[in-house]
């Protein structure tokens, strides 16, 4: 008998790293790592400084907290996201988890048992793939086509009597794109008749080309319940290894997530939610000029892309911290990737790892993570890219 670790995959990320076993990256042609969708920044001084200040002088940063969270930072949050969404937010909608990942896996402990059945559109978020995998909870994809954006009428047609929650990740992970507010409203009317749960994962929402609100979910009659809004602290202010996230629902199914987070890992990390609560407070316009940096890359993107065109590449989905890049070779994407770090200096995660076994979508796309890497790394990246010489794909295995 399997245990439930066996039931799914490696981690994609650690096991991306493992291809750099033994490979030696010249001074002159360094390794470039789009691999992970993380800052590798620190923090900005001024939080540094906060949160040392925090470590000698705040008891509470050190001791065990509320289950649910801080206090003072689940209002704060309720208070700021009701003013960024033009809804109405109470602080007990609110919880504070240590990290997105873990809000996601509480919320599907809370509404799912083993044989349950979850809507994921792909290429979808890996690891939501593998708790749902790890859950013995089945994930139903939902397939994208070209725009990347799923169909709510398609997921219509997947949902079963096992359904209990559509998952949507905007801007996405792998895809970059971002899902129009009318498309989140119909799937949130769609979840909404079925009496499903819409999860929106909307961790690089600071990221959003888009100045105002993404979507107007906080602004429907009774939206606590049919919604879950997952974020994360990890990317806004760059405290990853602090693990920060948060959910907001009804108060009902954060009692029921209370339970898991409580055996999982008693509170979420104290410092991290001090420092938080002080990211909040007083990094609005660092953050602003975080996103127009992040825009910047983006358009960076764009105006390489047709370097790369020409030989057959194609620009599939881009924003937030992701360009999805379809490749014209004649391999899968993960003989692709692997190819590269020898090849290039490059590690990119392949789109094999966000798909379905044996989807050939994925087989035809990489995920580069660019959030790392500026506007000259850009540069750089797309002439390695533009410099491969492998065997084109034939017209039948590119479309």
């Amino acid at each position: 008998m399997s245990s439930a670790t066996q039931s799914t995959f490696a981690p994609p990320v650690m096991e991306a790293r493992r291809w750099l076993e033994g490979v030696h990256f010249p001074d002159a042609r360094p390794l470039i790592n789009v691999s992970q969708a993380a800052p590798v920044d620190l923090p900005p001084e001024p939080m540094r400084r906060a949160m040392a200040d925090l470590v000698v002088n705040e008891p509470q940063a050190h001791l065990y907290g509320p289950v649910l969270g801080l206090p003072a930072l689940r209002a704060e949050v309720a208070q700021q996201w009701s003013a960024a969404y033009a809804g109405a937010i109470a602080p007990h909608q609110v919880a504070i988890t240590s990290g997105c990942n873990q809000a996601f896996a509480a919320t599907i402990s809370a509404i799912a048992n083993a044989g349950d059945e979850v809507l994921l559109p792909t290429p979808w978020y890996f690891n939501h793939k593998m708790w749902l995998d790890m859950a013995g909870i089945a994930a139903t994809p939902v397939p994208t086509g070209a725009s990347l954006l799923p169909d709510p009428d398609v997921a219509r047609r997947l949902i079963t009597p096992h359904t209990r929650a559509i998952a949507l990740v905007t801007p996405n992970n792998p895809a970059g794109v971002e899902y129009p507010a009318e498309l989140v409203l119909a799937f949130f009317k769609l979840a909404q008749e079925h009496g499903i749960k819409l999860i929106v994962d909307e961790t690089y929402r600071d990221f959003h080309s888009q100045s105002g609100a993404p979507h107007a979910l906080f602004q429907q009659a009774d939206w606590q319940g049919t919604l879950v809004h997952l974020y994360s602290f990890s990317k806004a202010f760059r405290l990853t290894g602090h693990r920060v996230g948060a959910i907001i629902t009804a108060p009902a199914l954060l009692g029921e997530c209370e339970k898991f987070l409580d055996t999982v890992a008693i509170c979420p990390n104290q410092l991290g939610q001090f420092s938080a609560l002080w990211g909040l407070q007083n990094l609005r316009d660092w953050l602003a000029g975080e996103r127009l940096e992040i825009l910047a890359r983006r358009a960076a993107i764009e105006t390489h892309m047709p370097m790369l065109a020409v030989q057959g590449w194609r620009l599939s989905g881009c924003g937030a911290y992701f360009a999805y890049l379809e490749h014209p070779f004649h391999m899968a994407s993960d003989t692709l990737a692997q190819a590269l770090v020898a090849e290039a200096g490059i590690l990119a995660l392949p789109g094999t790892m966000f798909t379905p076994v044996a989807d050939r979508d994925g087989a035809r796309h990489l995920r580069i993570a660019f959030a790392n890497i500026d506007a000259q790394g850009i540069a750089e990246l797309f002439a390695r890219l533009a410099a491969l010489r492998f065997s084109l794909a034939p017209p039948s295995a590119a479309k």
